[in-house]
């Protein structure tokens, strides 16, 4: 990966997936950092990245036109809480919003896989931040049929092609959202399973730390590789120009926040945003308004 300053989008061309016809998640090293930046450098990087954001993110919010959603999806402990504390650290909280997708409960079992998603999805002028997401749908529930059992699907329509609907229905839903105005990145922190039972260790040996880990952890890591083979479905079938994945490599932290904040900045310096412009009766409002102001009392 090379990067500079002048050309952010340099530091995402190998990680960006626009097309799944090809897709190997094999050819994605969860352990590569961008070619000659070390950790001080990408901090400064980082830094400037996040500065930016929310310069953009002010115009975002003025214009109130587009929106943006970002997926974060991963395995246990690849870091999404952390990467989504940093590059959203400067931005106005008041133009972010950010839902953790649970366990469906019963009101959203008797609805369709993405109607709960919908409610959540970002107004016009907002960032939106999923950590976890409707791919839930066609990663967790892949590997637990009792999950799908548990929505009282029509036999008739869990028929051979089940998955690959699924995934049609996402990457219809998703191009749906662009046409409307909701801009969507979608990033997969890509770690390695030797880097995530350090991670799992290192929970284990800090007492503060020891609630973030829970028994399905252990249980979901004995599933390794056929999780690797649902992510690669996934992106795979959903990566699109209007939707792109990030293939985000997250064994080291620093390197993983610095793609995140740069791929947010490369999509929202793509809509042009523009601080709206006064209409010339309301210049005369303002005259009046520094009128009154600087005669008062």
């Amino acid at each position: 990966m090379k990067q500079s300053r002048k050309n952010p989008a340099g530091l995402l061309k190998h990680l960006t997936v626009t097309n799944g016809k090809e897709f190997r998640l094999r050819d994605h090293n969860p352990d590569a950092t961008p070619r000659g930046i070390n950790e001080a450098a990408a901090l400064a990087l980082l830094a400037d990245g996040i500065a930016r954001l929310s310069a953009l993110q002010e115009r975002l919010y003025a214009q109130g036109t587009w929106s943006l959603l970002c997926v974060f999806q991963a395995m246990d402990a690849a870091g999404k809480d952390g990467t989504i504390k940093h590059v959203m650290s400067g931005v106005n909280p008041q133009g972010v919003r950010v839902h953790a997708f649970k366990s469906p409960g019963p009101e959203e079992l008797a609805h369709d896989f993405l109607w709960r998603v919908s409610r959540e999805l970002p107004p016009r002028g907002q960032i939106g931040i999923f950590n976890r997401s409707h791919y839930e749908e066609v990663l967790v529930a892949r590997l637990h049929p009792e999950i799908v059992a548990h929505q009282h699907l029509p036999g008739e329509r869990q028929g051979k092609h089940f998955w690959r609907h699924r995934l049609a229905d996402i990457a219809a839903f998703e191009r749906y959202l662009d046409r409307q105005g909701c801009i969507v990145i979608k990033f997969f922190l890509n770690i390695s399973r030797n880097e995530q039972r350090k991670r799992l260790l290192a929970r284990l040996d800090t007492p503060s730390k020891q609630w973030k880990i829970v028994p399905s952890d252990i249980a979901e890591r004995a599933r390794w590789d056929e999780y690797m083979k649902a992510y690669e479905a996934a992106i795979a079938a959903t990566a699109t120009k209007a939707a792109p994945w990030y293939v985000v490599p997250a064994n080291n932290k620093w390197a993983a926040r610095l793609v995140v904040v740069e791929a947010i900045v490369v999509a929202l310096s793509a809509l042009n945003l523009r601080t709206p412009q006064l209409a010339a009766e309301d210049h005369l409002w303002l005259a009046e308004a520094r009128h009154l102001l600087e005669h008062e009392g």
